[in-house]
């Protein structure tokens, strides 16, 4: 099947539903990219049926933020977890190598001159507006970000990030996939965490 980058947008917040766990919000869509196919596609809640065969077969699966946030959320409608798949979170490997949390965008920024076209709490409203042309757009250019903050740091070793003195390198190695069972169980989300989706 290959890899699967993958992200998700949800109908609501953590303020609407009144707790911070991931697992009370309801999905919206998820976007992947399929390596195998060289191709983006969006599943909205009812159509997700569909993507558990792609998850459960793929090579690796990867997102950013995904351990704490995506995964949970995916496994609480599959109804079952996911641990057999080879599972890469870009943000637990920048913890990993920094020593604290990044936001993708300013990653994205400081590595690639680019930045996401929107943010959550954008793709929540949508949902409530119905524009789910506006929720695809921007979950897939979330997805595309993610893929090409992966591709960077899988052939060069390396991402940027800005602090007070400019743009520094960081290095982080994204060969190997991470195993579930050496991933920290996940835990209710800081307030940090939170804003990083």
């Amino acid at each position: 099947m290959g890899e699967i980058v993958f992200d998700i947008e949800t109908k609501n917040t953590f303020e609407e539903v009144g707790s911070s766990d991931p697992t009370a919000l309801s999905i919206s869509v998820v976007c992947i990219y399929n390596y195998a196919d060289d191709t983006y596609t969006s599943y909205r809640e009812e159509e997700l049926h569909n993507l558990w065969p792609i998850l459960e077969n793929a090579d690796r699966i990867i997102g950013f933020n995904s351990i704490y946030f995506d995964l949970p959320i995916l496994e609480k409608y599959a109804g079952r977890k996911f641990n057999h798949v080879p599972h890469l979170d870009l943000l637990a490997k920048v913890k990993e190598s920094l020593g604290h949390r990044l936001k993708l965008d300013d990653i994205a920024k400081a590595t690639l001159q680019v930045q996401k076209s929107g943010h959550g709490l954008q793709a929540v409203q949508w949902y409530k507006e119905g524009k789910w042309e506006e929720i695809i757009k921007y979950c897939i250019d979330d997805v595309r970000i993610t893929k090409d903050v992966y591709e960077f740091a899988r052939n060069n070793k390396q991402l940027m990030y800005p602090d007070f003195t400019g743009i520094k390198p960081f290095s982080v190695d994204v060969s190997q996939p991470l195993k579930r069972s050496e991933q920290p169980t996940p835990t209710e989300p800081t307030k940090t965490q939170m804003s990083l989706w």
